[in-house]
């Protein structure tokens, strides 16, 4: 069956690599428009290259591995995909899945649930799921979006602060707990350059300049490190943090400024330096981490795709994008790059900054090699505190507090409800957990306030038709509404002044019919009295399909069946006379 399904010529049809630069030349790409995405690109880029490297830290590893994440991931994925203005690269919704991760397997850990989470963005592709994203409701998003982004703004405070922190409990209770007790060891020096950093990250826009804040904020931050230790005070660097060692064997610190070397993911040694013994347990263990990395890296993209065409006009290819991130999730480890997706904040900057195709994004990968060839040096002289300043920025951005608040103004309990049950899971749990209880809860209320919608409204029968009873119902007779519904027209029925003999129900208001509501209307045909009869009338296609298909029920066979009121109506009159 697999095997058929995927030689559908339909099906493979459905993924067209390149689908997004191949809409570009076919629109005619001239001169300008190049000029325009190379301004474009630059200017992504100049916001790309701390956020990356910062979002590497936040991840648990080296910051060089952002930079990669952004040349390769963000190269393959600008040229293959679906999307003509996706910037893709590190994000800050992955890093409360990667953290964990390197923790517990490293470096090559963290690679190899990559790779594994590019095989099934691959997969999601090909079986065409890229439209069922769009079936997870706003208050999930919004929800798991602002857990994420609480839970990286405390990891951030360690840096922010300076703290003394040896090591952070797994638990989010454990990771305030150990924050709360370190408050003593507060760095000023640190905070005071993480507080400058976030003052012009937030001010910057109000003098109207061209150029992005991410650039202005992190020199300014640098050169008030650079006077602090001059007169003493001790400041944590990029290059006092962390050190590389290249293949020839040499050592240094900060950020090695040569192309990222070919590496096998399962070859690196785990946190302790000794061999990681890849079997199926070890696999197994990672799944979970690579599943949620595929979901979210999907639910990402998409999202950002699907916002982006609003600002610009355009259509994406969904199927086309997630292949996309899939061969950029796979390609990315074997040179270094952990986990990347689209990121929703640079794509916008990158349409606000007037990109016309995917080769903005090239631009702004080149851009990225470059300052990692020629300024790792003066990159290693960067601030943890200030890269601490830029994700508590992007955590505050994605928390989505404004359209929190106007979500919770004006939607109903049920929304506020999931919107909560998934921030609080994201929080104490995972992403995960968080997204499949949201999606159930939602999907549970949903059904319970539409099954609330199904009625049914008495009509008056003509004066003649005493012992008639009409019935117009309304909404889908399905699962959830129909046994309630049919149990209140048996009462109806029943307990009446006057004896019932006939009983009409309209049904041009029922649009749906499922093996749920024929059972119902079994059971109500069962306890009907011996003397009363059933009528059933202006029935729709799909509810008319489903009697059709279920007519050997013999309960079923008792019904009778007219077009509209009057020809039941005289139905009845004929057997009355």
């Amino acid at each position: 069956m697999l095997k058929k399904w995927f030689l559908n010529k339909n099906a493979l049809l459905a993924v067209k690599p390149f689908s997004a630069l191949k809409d570009s030349m076919r629109a005619g790409y001239g001169m300008r428009h190049f000029i325009k995405d190379l301004i474009a690109g630059l200017t992504v880029g100049i916001i790309a290259i701390p956020l990356s490297m910062a979002l590497a830290i936040a991840s648990g590893v080296p910051p060089q591995h952002g930079l990669y994440t952004a040349i390769i991931a963000g190269l393959i994925i600008a040229l293959s995909g679906g999307s003509r203005f996706n910037i893709s690269g590190p994000t800050a919704a992955f890093v409360v899945i990667l953290y964990p991760v390197t923790q517990q397997f490293g470096l090559g850990g963290l690679l190899m649930a990559t790779l594994l989470s590019g095989i099934i963005l691959v997969l999601m592709a090909f079986f065409r799921l890229g439209r069922l994203i769009e079936y997870i409701p706003l208050p999930v998003t919004l929800g798991f979006t602002c857990g994420i982004g609480i839970v990286i703004a405390t990891l951030q405070i360690k840096d922010f602060l300076g703290l003394t922190i040896s090591g952070m409990p797994e638990d989010y209770i454990g990771k305030i707990q150990t924050i709360l007790t370190a408050l003593p060891t507060i760095n000023w020096a640190d905070t005071l350059i993480g507080l400058t950093t976030l003052l012009i990250l937030t001010q910057w826009h109000r003098l109207r300049l061209p150029v992005p804040g991410h650039l202005p904020a992190v020199i300014m931050a640098t050169l008030l490190a650079f006077l602090l230790d001059h007169f003493g005070y001790s400041i944590e660097t990029i290059g006092s943090a962390f050190s590389y060692t290249l293949p020839d064997g040499s050592t240094g610190q900060g950020i090695p400024n040569t192309l990222p070397e070919f590496i096998l993911p399962w070859n690196i040694p785990d946190p302790s330096g000794q061999p990681v013994d890849w079997n199926f347990t070890t696999l197994q263990a990672l799944l979970p981490a690579a599943f949620s990395m595929a979901i979210l890296g999907a639910i990402e993209s998409l999202l950002c795709a699907v916002i982006l065409d609003n600002m610009t006009d355009t259509k994406h290819h969904s199927n086309n994008e997630l292949l996309a991130q899939g061969l950029g999730n796979i390609a990315s480890p074997f040179l270094g790059g952990i986990t990347a997706t689209a990121a929703i904040a640079r794509s916008a900057a990158n349409v606000k900054a007037g990109a016309q195709s995917p080769i903005a994004s090239v631009v702004h990968a080149l851009l990225v090699l470059l300052a990692l060839l020629f300024f790792a040096n003066a990159l290693s002289y960067l601030p943890l505190s200030s890269m601490a300043a830029l994700l508590l920025v992007v955590a505050w951005n994605m928390a989505n507090v404004r359209q929190i608040v106007h979500l919770l103004r004006r939607s109903g309990k049920n929304e506020i409800a999931v919107l909560m049950t998934c921030l609080i899971l994201t929080v104490l749990f995972d992403m995960v957990i968080a997204i499949s209880v949201g999606v159930l809860l939602a999907s549970l209320l949903f059904i319970r306030t539409i099954a609330e919608m199904t009625k049914s409204i008495a009509i008056s029968a003509p004066e003649d038709l005493k012992n008639t009873q009409v019935y117009r119902i309304s909404g889908p007779l399905f699962f959830a509404a129909a046994d309630n519904l049919f149990a209140d027209l048996h009462d109806k029925t029943l307990h009446t002044e006057h004896e019932v003999k006939h009983i009409i129900l309209q049904c041009d208001a029922v649009t749906v019919l499922d093996s749920g509501g024929i059972h119902a209307l079994t059971r109500f045909i069962q306890h009907m009295a011996p003397h009363q009869q059933l009528y059933m009338c202006n029935m729709q296609f799909q509810p008319l399909r489903m009697m059709v298909k279920s007519n050997t029920v013999a309960e079923l066979q008792k019904i009778n069946f007219s077009t509209d009121l009057q020809e039941t109506y005289a139905k009845i009159r004929s057997l009355e006379s």
